[in-house]
């Protein structure tokens, strides 16, 4: 998919990141820059804090379940210079995903990690207050992974909805 008009080129962005952070940077496309899910804080920042990128806030924080990882996506704007980056880390554990939290950098992220945990079950270590946010605590499983519900014998996951009998919920 090619970038967006105001996007900034991920090669261009891993290129300035990779002078200042070269262990950060693990890969990098023309719409995305790749970075070591250990040092997304640390890339994240620095983004953040570069004069040139500005990337001074999080639009949007969002997982994708690539069926044996997934990857959390980062969406930055700069207000003032009126571009946007997309980062992506990758998570290797499908099992017990887990990322640090980007919380201390972005305030705004307090919420979205708290969706992606409740959804897809992305735990972020150093969250200040980690729990569900649309879903009640013991649901059981991760409702936006692929492997939630058992489609046409594709997917391992539950065989229906939790708590659903004949059509009608119980608890």
């Amino acid at each position: 998919m090619p970038r967006g008009p105001r996007q900034l080129a991920g090669r261009d962005v891993a290129a300035r990141l990779g002078a200042a952070l070269p262990a950060a940077v693990a890969g990098a496309t023309d719409e995305r820059v790749d970075i070591a899910a250990l040092s997304i804080v640390e890339a994240l920042r620095w983004l953040r804090d570069d004069a040139e990128l500005d990337a001074a806030q999080l639009s949007n924080l969002c997982a994708v379940d690539r069926y044996d990882h997934f990857e959390v996506v980062y969406h930055l704007q700069s207000l003032d210079r009126n571009h946007q980056i997309v980062v992506h880390a990758r998570v290797e554990d499908y099992l017990e995903p887990e990322l640090p939290s980007c919380y201390p950098v972005y305030r705004g992220a307090l919420l979205q990690e708290r969706e992606v945990y409740d959804l897809m079950g992305v735990r972020f270590t150093g969250h200040p207050d980690l729990r569900r946010l649309f879903l009640w605590d013991g649901y059981p499983g991760f409702p936006l992974r692929k492997d939630f519900l058992q489609i046409g014998g594709h997917h391992p996951g539950l065989p229906g909805f939790p708590f659903e009998t004949a059509g009608r919920q119980q608890r």
